[in-house]
């Protein structure tokens, strides 16, 4: 490596020695770009000033070693020692996950041997700037092994110059360009000072919208070394309009951006300037969180796929979800079940990667198969022999649940790393049985439903059928029984401002988690946020929320036995004494057949219910064999610390020969730190377009609108709930506007007034709870925990979909 270099030695292989806008620009000029000329000061001479010292004081102050101060006016001298720009270039900048923009200085119009040697200075003693130094602390990045390069570049004063993005960077589509265009020199664009004129182009380079700016500031090149900023004439208020580029010039920065990103094989974000007559390429790198790219036209069974997809995904999955849970979870054996009864790609392929991150959530395309033409007589022969109502009798739950004792009890910490890295596929195989179970008693479970909304529907009582069906005794009601029990504990005792917590309340905390801690605290699709017994602070929230007020009683206030029934709640009992007090149900055989199809209803419910439930058993002993994997990696090096193993999949781990990775320690650390960046990247990133899956809705004066989901409406003050760590903000008689809901949100619904949520429909899980507990809810509403804040009052209308302010 040479301490100093033409551009033209440099190509996108070679980032460790001229950085990431080095080895960019040098890359470019290879391949014919009007890149203006110039030379790289490779990181070896960084090195050699450095002399082990990482101090932006060392930098500012360091003397100049003679054959490098050589080198470099020797070359300033070839480039014409005339005005140059000074650039910075580490070796951690401008790539795919991480741009570094403004992180590390830039000097322009730079004339003069001196000033270039103090520009070079300034740009090394950049690098260890706060604001460099905390963005790299943020994207995890060793500082250790961070160096930075110095791109030294004739100066171009230009007309007008500016930024181009070669996709659009708002909506994500990749057949449209943006350039926002400034007079003079390009700074005062990158940097915001002005309002730029914006284009919008299409492929062929014409302009699809043009918004002139301002030009507040102009920033132009002054003799004699350095920039100076002139305000423009005339009112800032106004708009200074000035003709629009030529046609002929957007065509040029257009093809000179398909180039580039052809070349580059991903979209650029690329500064230019135009000057004598010519555009020159200033920078290019990868645009960094750009939205996925829109999807066509969506139909209404592809938006509610997408929409019940979305509920349940909350976060990004990581790699080690995708090669775990997410196949093997509730979406894997989802889409098992549907291609058992003749409906293929319902509930797989939904998530599409790039750089080995989730990028974005496509809705299934479910398509018949000719399965399907024998799934009614199928459903109707598996209906009569397998009865919701005993699924529990059948010898595969049992025999799971035996399994997943035995799993669960393992002590994971002195397993041997050959046992230890089977524990993970050990859980994943628990949960197959549960797939075949769900084949065999779904028909029965949906063919009595279907039942009972012929019949209420018949004897014109079809307003009861919600009620009838609330009735179901379901785990997810034990579970809520159970906490309102440690609550009602709480409430008479204080045990929550106990510290320690009162011995008989923690002895009951920690039977409650040993029964439901494996409950999801974000979502049943994922394996890496905590369940409830990894996160017990997410249920001290609940039992918070539920001990701040006394409920109003609608079920037994008896322990959970699991040989016996609770009391449904009174509007259930009323339900079903309305519906058989119907005149045509008079004789007694009439009233017992109802009474048992209403049973049957009921126990196809709690079957969807219970046996999602056991179905997430495996999930803590799952995720804690994998952070025992994450621990002992990190125990040898391999990981900086155990939740990395996250950024892994489940079949690099599976290759490794013990913790200390063997062969494959480098290629581990190479991919975290990439997917962690490109997460990182993502991170502001939406995984789809809500507008495309919750269409905006003519909303009159609404604050927010979506779907109506559960009738009536209440007046209370806004509670914006984001996550499970969150619950104990809720009070009593909030509304509690949230991203998503699962089961483990349930209890909220009890204390909220009314429920507003960004995600989900009609059928989705908190619709169907608002409606059991009678509050008022809108689905989908796309913007809810955006647009609504906190302490804000107002009415929610569950039967016209809308949020008002109150008056």
């Amino acid at each position: 490596m040479k301490l100093v270099a033409p551009l033209s030695a440099f190509g996108r292989e070679d980032l460790p020695s001229a950085g990431g806008k080095g080895a960019n620009l040098g890359e470019l000029v290879r391949n014919g770009f009007p890149v203006p000329d110039g030379f790289v000061i490779t990181t070896l001479s960084y090195e050699l000033v450095a002399a082990g010292q990482v101090t932006r004081a060392h930098f500012e102050r360091v003397e100049w070693p003679g054959e490098l101060r050589d080198a470099v006016v020797d070359a300033y001298a070839r480039l014409g020692g005339g005005p140059v720009a000074v650039r910075s270039s580490a070796t951690a900048e401008d790539l795919p996950g991480a741009a570094f923009a403004g992180q590390q200085d830039t000097f322009l119009n730079v004339v003069g041997e001196e000033a270039l040697l103090h520009a070079v200075r300034r740009c090394w003693a950049s690098l260890w700037g706060e604001r460099a130094v905390a963005y790299r602390a943020r994207l995890g990045l060793d500082p250790a092994e961070v160096r930075i390069a110095v791109v030294v570049q004739r100066m171009v004063d230009p007309d007008m110059a500016g930024v181009m993005f070669t996709a659009n960077p708002v909506t994500g589509a990749r057949d449209e360009f943006v350039v926002d265009a400034g007079s003079g020199l390009g700074e005062a664009v990158v940097s915001g000072l002005v309002t730029p004129d914006h284009y919008v182009l299409d492929g062929s380079g014409a302009v699809v919208r043009f918004t002139p700016g301002r030009r507040e500031v102009v920033v132009r090149a002054v003799a004699g070394g350095g920039v100076v900023h002139e305000t423009a004439a005339g009112s800032p208020a106004e708009p200074l309009r000035a003709e629009p580029m030529s046609a002929a010039v957007l065509r040029e920065l257009v093809e000179l951006g398909r180039r580039a990103a052809r070349h580059f094989g991903r979209p650029q974000d690329m500064e230019w300037a135009y000057a004598g007559g010519r555009v020159h390429v200033l920078q290019a790198r990868p645009m960094t969180a750009l939205p996925p790219p829109p999807l066509g036209r969506l139909g209404p069974l592809r938006r509610r796929l997408g929409g019940v997809l979305l509920e349940y995904l909350p976060e990004r999955p990581y790699p080690i979800d995708m090669s775990t849970w997410i196949p093997c979870g509730p979406a894997g054996l989802m889409a098992e079940v549907t291609n058992e009864y003749g409906i293929r790609h319902a509930f797989d392929g939904f998530l599409e990667e790039e750089d080995g991150v989730v990028y974005r959530l496509v809705p299934p395309s479910p398509r018949p198969s000719l399965r399907l033409l024998a799934t009614p007589l199928r459903a109707v022969v598996k209906a009569r022999r397998y009865d919701p109502a005993h699924w529990t009798d059948d010898p595969r739950y049992r025999d799971l649940l035996r399994e997943c004792r035995k799993t669960a009890a393992l002590d994971l910490g002195t397993l041997p790393w050959t046992e230890l890295i089977r524990v993970p596929r050990r859980a994943l195989d628990l949960v197959r049985p549960v797939a075949g179970l769900r084949i065999d008693y779904l028909p029965g479970s949906g063919l009595a439903i279907l039942r009972l909304l012929v019949v209420t529907t018949l004897l014109g009582r079809r307003g009861l059928f919600g009620d009838l069906l609330a009735g179901a005794r379901t785990r997810t009601g034990d579970a809520n029984h159970a906490l309102e029990e440690l609550a009602g504990e709480a409430r008479w005792t204080g045990a929550l401002d106990a510290d320690p917590p009162h011995p008989a309340f923690a002895a009951k905390l920690a039977q409650f988690l040993a029964e439901y801690g494996h409950r999801e605290t974000s979502s049943p699709l994922l394996v890496t946020p905590p369940t409830w017994v990894d996160a017990p602070d997410t249920v001290l929230g609940l039992i918070r929320v539920l001990a701040a007020e006394p409920p109003e009683p609608y079920q037994s206030s008896e322990p959970y036995q699991s040989s016996e029934a609770s009391e449904p709640r009174p509007g259930v009992v009323d339900a079903l004494d309305r519906l058989l007090g119907h005149p045509l149900l008079r004789s007694r055989p009439a009233r017992s057949r109802v009474r048992r199809w209403v049973e049957a209803a009921r126990a196809g419910i709690a079957f969807r219910e219970d046996s999602h439930f056991t179905f997430t058993m495996p999930l803590p002993v799952l995720r804690r064999s994998l952070l025992e994997i994450g621990g002992r990696l990190t125990g040898t090096g391999v990981l900086a610390r155990p939740e990395d193993v996250f950024h892994l999949r489940l079949e690099e781990l599976e290759r490794l020969p013990g913790p200390d990775a063997g062969p494959y320690a480098e290629a581990l650390r190479d991919a975290v730190r990439a997917r962690s960046a490109k997460r990182e990247e993502l991170s502001g990133v939406r995984l789809i377009d809500l507008g495309r899956l919750f269409p905006s809705r003519a909303a009159g004066d609404a604050l927010v609108a979506g779907t109506p989901a559960s009738g009536g409406t209440a007046t209370g003050r806004v509670r914006v709930v984001r996550e499970p760590v969150e619950f104990g903000r809720l009070n009593p008689g909030d509304v509690l506007v949230c991203p998503y809901t699962n089961p483990s949100w349930t209890p909220l619904f009890q204390r909220a007034a009314a429920v507003v949520v960004d995600t989900g429909g009609a059928g989705s899980h908190a619709a169907i709870v608002a409606r059991e507990y009678g509050i008022p809810a809108v689905m989908g509403t796309g913007t809810g925990t955006s647009t609504l804040h906190d302490g804000q009052m107002v009415v929610v209308n569950g039967d016209t979909g809308t949020v008002n302010t109150a008056i």
